[in-house]
């Protein structure tokens, strides 16, 4: 009876330190958890919401929503919807209040509020450099974004992954709007 109960405890033991071990792993290497700092991307994501963001790396496209760190722009982290990679050209119709890009008007459900020309980066239409995207919040008129100078084009290299889950909402992120 006691080598059962032994066997027992090392069985359950080694598959506990198994399993810790797997999800160190994982969200060392592939995941992360990102927590959103401010409203820029209302009314998709809140201040305080908790992301579950991919690290492997791809190539970001339209419609994702990514981590940056760009070290010239802001201390902080940025989170962002790209809305136009390297080659594209952004052009935003301020009587419509819509984004296009490579003529096409963008569909944008998330959308609360009509698209404005702020900050002082760009005269439009513009077209991004290759190994560059050019990011916009949700919350379009209260977000320091590509519009702005101080932010620009993200260079593809300051992006630290995509947002692919919000946790506590069972939302899965960036496949509805591509």
């Amino acid at each position: 009876m006691r080598k059962k109960t032994a066997s027992y405890f090392y069985d359950f033991t080694s598959i506990i330190i198994s399993s810790l071990i797997c999800v160190t792993v994982i969200f060392t290497f592939a995941f992360k958890i990102s927590t959103v700092n401010g409203g820029s991307m209302l009314n998709t994501l809140h201040n305080g919401d908790k992301l579950i963001v991919t690290s492997l790396h791809k190539q970001p496209e339209r419609g994702d929503i990514v981590i940056i760190s760009q070290p010239n722009a802001y201390a902080k982290i940025l989170v962002k919807r790209v809305i136009a990679t390297g080659g594209q050209t952004v052009e935003i119709n301020t009587v419509k209040g819509v984004v296009i890009v490579d003529g096409e008007e963008l569909y944008e459900p998330y959308l609360s509020v009509k698209t404005k020309v702020l900050g002082d980066g760009f005269t439009y239409p513009v077209t991004v450099p290759e190994g560059f995207v050019f990011v916009m919040g949700d919350n379009r008129n209260e977000s320091a974004d590509s519009r702005f100078a101080g932010v620009g084009f993200i260079d593809e290299r300051y992006i630290l992954g995509t947002a692919v889950y919000k946790i506590g909402d069972r939302a899965l992120l960036n496949s509805e709007w591509k």
